[in-house]
């Protein structure tokens, strides 16, 4: 059985990531077991057992453990944007005229149904948020620019082409965990 159809409920998740701090200590099998998972999210149990060093059954049982406990947040396949169509990425950084708890709130919705923004973060310093966008084309992004500048409380955006992505890793280093 593999695990590509488990994903969060956003209740669920959200619970996960209020948790600023590590709820258990994870030992060297649920460390394996997370880098096998982060390689291949379609890797069945048998196989996944296999690699940790454990019957099918408890490992089972550990990788439901870290679903519900958010260390996975789900299973997805990483798809190539370009051949897809969306040839244009395009970092924007984006500077409200208010950073009132409520209207930070408002921008993250806001954010949150604009299908180009892949990746939003909220940032400290000059700038409050920067969005990772894909756009199949210019003219697309420039529309969306201008809907984004429009939106409440947004004082300015700049806007940064991707020329060139030279590393892309979207799994979390845990060879370095390992380490401590």
């Amino acid at each position: 059985m593999g695990y590509e159809d488990f994903d969060k409920s956003p209740n669920t998740a959200a619970k996960a990531r209020s948790s600023n701090h590590v709820s258990r200590n994870l030992d060297e099998i649920d460390l394996k077991i997370l880098t096998e998972i982060q390689a291949d999210g379609r890797i069945t149990n048998v196989e996944l057992a296999k690699r940790v060093g454990i019957s099918p059954p408890p490992c089972l049982r550990r990788v439901r453990a870290l679903e519900e406990e958010g260390y996975i947040h789900g299973y997805r396949g990483l798809l190539d944007a370009r051949k897809l169509g969306f040839d244009v990425t395009v970092f924007a950084a984006v500077h409200l005229s208010s950073q009132a708890e409520a209207d930070l709130r408002a921008f993250e919705e806001f954010v949150r149904a604009e299908p180009l923004v892949r990746e939003c973060w909220m940032l400290s310093g000059e700038v409050d948020f920067i969005l990772k966008c894909v756009a199949p084309d210019m003219a697309t992004f420039q529309d969306f620019v201008t809907h984004l500048t429009a939106a409440p409380h947004v004082r300015n955006v700049r806007t940064s082409l991707v020329l060139h992505n030279s590393k892309y890793e979207a799994a979390v280093p845990l060879e370095v965990k390992g380490r401590r």
